[in-house]
Parts: structure tokens; sequence; C-alpha cells
């Protein structure tokens, strides 16, 4: 089943998320992620946002997400993006839609 992982950062050094950001696509795409939105100025319709960054990423399955998040490769480069931002992450699953009993 195909999931989405929605993260919003506040970057408060960005030459050190520079760094997470130079080797992020080599890590990710193996695991068959997709990156959907990376958005510095969305547009906030309800709430407060801020964040100086919101991401959306599409994997095909929980599976491949976790492998990803857990793998050596992409825990070598997310400690630059935990030393240069704080954050929060979920991870989501995509809705077949809803019915009328739904």
């Amino acid at each position: 089943m195909t999931v989405y992982i929605i993260a919003q950062f506040k970057i408060h050094d960005r030459a050190g998320y520079d760094r997470y950001e130079e080797n992020f696509m080599d890590v990710f795409q193996p695991f068959g992620g997709t990156l959907l939105s990376v958005d510095e100025e969305p547009t906030v319709l309800q709430g407060a946002f801020d964040a100086t960054r919101s991401v959306l990423m599409e994997f095909p399955s929980q599976e491949q997400a976790m492998a990803w998040m857990t793998s050596p490769e992409y825990q070598e480069i997310a400690k630059h993006r935990l030393e240069a931002s704080v954050g929060n992450a979920i991870l989501v699953k995509k809705t077949d839609g809803l019915t009328e009993t739904d």
C-alpha cells in the first residue's frame, strides 16, 4: 500500500542542512521513493506554520519507507539534518477513497 511521509522543518543552520541535501537523492531513490513536494513558501490554509520547509514524499509501501529511514546510508546523512533543523514527520497511508459508510 502506498504511503506518504509529510515533514516540516525549521532550519537554523542552512550550511548544515545543505550537507544533508547533497546526498539525499542518491540515498532516497534506491528505496523507491518519489519526492512530491519541497516547499519553503507554502500557502497556509488554516492555523500557523512556522517551519521553513515542508516536504511530501511517496513510497510504494511502509516497508520501503521504513527501510529508507533506518538504512545506514540515510542515517549517515540524517545526522546533518538533525543538527541543522528541528522538525516533525509523519507517515500516512494512501486512502482508497471514502465510501458512504465511512
